[in-house]
């Protein structure tokens, strides 16, 4: 019986090595994760692991798509994460990406854009961009805007509030960047990213729900019609001072430090990543996030973000998961020290019985000898 315990003690220190070999590299990761959830960079890094080692091929086809669409900023990258992950590429690979970026960064191409920013107001790349922040810097673009939404809600028609909260914040920006001599020119670029995203449909719906609730604090809409209905975009020098008057300045922090996060992603990942984060961001805390990993990850950040998604931002949905197998882990590495501590309890009693019974044999062997003696003697 006694050696049965034993026994039975010995199998729980192999079944629970065994379990805690195959639980304590998830469980690791587990931790490493959670450790990471407040830090964009390092969380990203560990994501990227798990998606590289499952798929050689996931860079290599990330590029060959992007060069499909034409893209060649996110193409290139694939590259730079290529390079740093020291992940091989093909030679003409790498040559059609040059020559994709080479094209984008043409003279031809960049006056193009800039064009179709500078007259539609809508932006995709750093030179429609540059465009659209020309025009809005004029106020040409955001009196355009205004005036197209006030009309619409004066008459009762659909109206994009928040294009007109964001247009109003934008042009009582521009008139500080002009007396600050441009020192807010980066809220000024960073909003009217924000409302670009929202016209072509790339503002995710958590953080177009948000910053529709604070453009509509900040704009005094029947000042603001007032202001529209006596003005003209024809005329906008007549119509700056009172579309100004609308703006609610004491109200406008959110929208400012969110113009100054979506600025930060920009100057990282260029127009294009600053999108990506607009698409993907349920809030301004994402974009805060957003920001602090381009400036931590540079050229990579548009190909993790199209890689992991919002979860290059946050930990997403898996922390229950992750939570389980730590305690998985601590489950079995007690199971594992409880049964050591039985095994060698058990061994030790089992070598002090075998000790005392030792003892009392020779005992027993000592007395039956002194009454053989005593007998023989009587």
């Amino acid at each position: 019986m006694k050696w049965l315990r034993i026994s039975s003690a010995l199998t729980g220190i192999a079944a629970c090595s065994l379990v805690l070999v195959q639980v304590a590299p998830h469980a690791r990761e587990a931790g490493a994760i959670l450790a990471a959830r407040d830090d964009p960079a390092a969380l990203s890094e560990l994501k990227l692991d798990a998606a590289l080692a499952h798929n050689d091929r996931l860079v290599q086809d990330n590029i060959e798509a992007a060069l499909a669409a034409g893209d060649g900023d996110l193409a290139d990258s694939f590259v730079t994460l290529a390079h740093d992950r020291n992940i091989a590429l093909p030679d003409d690979l790498l040559s059609r990406v040059s020559d994709a970026v080479k094209t984008e960064n043409s003279t031809s191409h960049f006056a193009r854009r800039f064009a179709t920013g500078l007259v539609t107001g809508n932006a995709d790349d750093v030179a429609s961009l540059s465009g659209t922040v020309a025009g809005d810097l004029f106020v040409i673009g955001d009196i355009r805007d205004i005036v197209r939404e006030s009309k619409h809600l004066a008459m009762g028609e659909d109206t994009d509030r928040l294009v007109l909260g964001l247009a109003t914040a934008g042009l009582a920006v521009t008139a500080v960047t002009y007396v600050s001599a441009g020192g807010a020119a980066p809220v000024r670029a960073g909003l009217t990213l924000v409302k670009d995203a929202r016209k072509v449909g790339r503002l995710g719906e958590g953080l177009a729900a948000w910053a529709g609730r604070s453009a509509r604090e900040v704009v005094d809409t029947p000042m603001l019609q007032n202001a529209v209905a006596s003005g003209s975009v024809l005329r906008p020098g007549e119509t700056v001072s009172a579309i100004e008057a609308a703006f609610r300045v004491e109200k406008a922090g959110a929208l400012v430090r969110l113009g100054k996060d979506v600025t930060r992603v920009a100057e990282k990942t260029g127009t294009r990543g600053a999108m990506d984060t607009l698409r993907i961001a349920e809030g301004p805390k994402d974009v805060a996030r957003a920001a602090r990993l381009a400036e931590a990850q540079g050229g990579k950040t548009r190909a993790i973000m199209k890689l992991l998604g919002r979860g290059a931002l946050l930990l997403i949905g898996g922390a229950f998961d992750l939570t389980l197998w730590l305690l998985g882990a601590a489950l079995t590495l007690f199971g594992l020290l409880s049964s050591i501590k039985a095994t060698t309890e058990r061994l030790t009693q089992a070598w002090c019985d075998r000790r005392r019974r030792r003892r009392l044999r020779r005992a027993r062997l000592a007395a039956d000898a002194a009454l053989a003696n005593t007998a023989v003697t009587a």
